[in-house]
């Protein structure tokens, strides 16, 4: 148009950005009463994709999945979840747009990543994370992800329930769709992406950010999730959504946040941490969801669904035909236990015990060190070793011999800050009051040193199929001498009773001393 002055431009765009937003509210644009964020106030075409089959599926599977069984206000589903993140994709968006108008921030732009934050979960299985473990299990060579699959749901979404022409009503272009697909897929922060021009990289960090793990997706999981369970929340997102800035580091364009809010993002990854410590790894939901595991495992041959043309599709097979993966929520559970199927009776079997507490016991857990930590692959060898340290006398009466990898479970639970054993503030840019346009990292050595040190460590927990205490008694046993042997931490609660024993052993000593010294001193007189 001619402008040439750069003051001229800005003032400019923000006359034409006036001129697009209409003079009332957008007809369509639902309010939703939340109890994490009070009022969300949705964009027509939100609304329009919330009110599909396909997103209203979400309703019924579990956020925690498995963990319901443990804490009864852990009840939410992924249907709220979506909602709160695409509530906060668009706050901070908006936010960082207000701040910097010459980012050029678009309101399709804006829409754009709403729905990628909306639509983020569509690709979640029965009872949530629990899906991906049963998928690992009996199609390890898939290399199935979930977030894959929501890219695939949210293009059938779309193509079922018509919608291009309502996408391309609000300006949305085939770019935009792909743009969509890619924030939804979680793209690393190296990958090449069509869907934004370089200017225009750092959306990509707001719904799935690969860089450092810090966005909206945990932002609401970590107050739905802790309002739920009943746990504190102290990290207070709105601090990063006020401070945050968009700078060019490296010819790239990122989020950036105040230099003074850096331990508090060392909360927030705490409380990543904690969460999993206190709930999502809590010893009874692992062991029940190893359980349903081993039940939908066992089911996954005789329970299907029907796919494109008709075909009938297996649970597993589920993640390649999107019309069979829509029928899948957590009913499959119910599924099972209410079938009548001779063929399902051990899986049915597994889903009672979970429902009358017939679980497995824990009978131990250690920490492993940094150099300690197992893998899947080592679960057999480490039963064969905890095996061949039992009494093989006692093993042969036992219920154990009757049971699977000698009545054994084994579960290594890794707990990190959100990026295995990396520390994410080391990916984080910051900036300060003085330059606001320069951004630089904050070194650990630069902290205060009651920050933490090490970002992740394993916990191998083991527990006894047998329900009766002298093979529970056993398989204890057995774990804390395979303990001593490789130099693992000696479980907990072992060592009062080992000091127990010692002292006992050492008050019969005593006594055994002094009644030989009564003997001596009758045998002199």
């Amino acid at each position: 148009m001619g402008v040439t002055d750069w003051t001229e431009k800005l003032k400019l765009r923000k006359f034409i950005r006036t001129l697009k937003i209409p003079p009332f509210p957008l007809l369509g644009r639902k309010v939703f009463n939340d109890p994490v964020h009070d009022h969300i106030d949705l964009h027509p075409l939100c609304v329009k994709i919330i009110d599909t089959p396909e997103f209203q599926r979400l309703r019924f599977i579990k956020q925690l999945g498995t963990s319901y069984f443990v804490y009864p206000g852990a009840s939410h589903n992924r249907f709220e979840h979506s909602l709160g993140v695409c509530h906060l994709a668009g706050q901070l968006l908006r936010a960082i747009r207000q701040r910097q108008p010459e980012l050029d921030i678009t309101d399709v732009d804006v829409l754009c990543v709403e729905i990628a934050g909306l639509c983020h979960d569509l690709g979640h299985g029965p009872f949530s994370h629990f899906f991906d473990a049963f998928i690992s299990i009996v199609s390890p060579d898939a290399n199935w992800k979930h977030k894959d699959t929501s890219k695939r749901m949210f293009k059938y979404l779309v193509e079922q329930n018509q919608l291009t022409a309502e996408f391309e009503k609000y300006d949305l272009t085939a770019g935009d769709l792909t743009f969509i697909e890619e924030i939804i897929a979680g793209p690393h922060f190296k990958d090449v992406c069509v869907g934004r021009t370089k200017d225009k990289s750092f959306l990509y960090e707001i719904v799935a950010n690969k860089r450092n793990g810090i966005d909206v997706d945990k932002w609401d999981y970590f107050a739905r999730d802790c309002l739920m369970l009943g746990i504190r929340n102290n990290f207070d997102y709105t601090r990063f959504i006020h401070f945050a800035r968009v700078l060019e580091v490296n010819d790239e364009y990122q989020i950036c946040t105040r230099d003074k809010d850096s331990e508090t993002l060392y909360d927030m990854c705490h409380k990543h941490q904690t969460l999993h410590r206190i709930a999502y790894s809590h010893k009874t939901s692992n062991i029940i969801q190893k359980m349903v595991t081993d039940a939908f495992v066992g089911a996954n041959k005789h329970i299907e669904f029907v796919g494109e043309n008709s075909k009938p599709v297996k649970m597993s097979e589920a993640i390649n035909d999107m019309k069979a993966f829509s029928q899948m929520t957590d009913h499959v559970f119910n599924l099972i236990r209410n079938s009548t199927d001779p063929k399902l009776e051990k899986s049915r079997d597994i889903l009672t015990n979970v429902l009358k507490r017939k679980l497995y016991k824990c009978v131990g857990q250690t920490q492993a060190k940094e150099k300690q930590m197992k893998k899947e692959e080592d679960k057999q060898q480490m039963i064969k070793e905890m095996f061949e340290l039992m009494d093989s006398d006692e093993y042969e009466y036992s219920p154990l011999k009757r049971l699977g990898d000698h009545g054994i479970v084994l579960l290594f639970v890794d707990l990190d800050h959100g990026m295995n054993e990396k520390n994410p503030i080391e990916n984080t840019m910051f900036y300060c009051k003085e330059r606001p346009n320069e951004a630089f990292k904050i070194g650990r050595e630069q902290e205060s040193n009651f920050l933490p040190v090490l970002f992740k460590e394993q916990a191998i927990r083991v527990y006894s199929k047998a329900d009766d205490q002298r093979s529970q008694k056993m398989v204890r046993d057995a774990f804390v001498c395979w303990c001593e042997t490789h130099r693992y931490p000696t479980p907990k609660g072992v060592q009062a009773a080992n000091r127990n024993i010692q002292q006992a052993n050492e008050a019969e000593q005593e006594q055994h001393q002094q009644r030989s010294k009564i003997k001596q001193e009758q045998n002199m007189q």
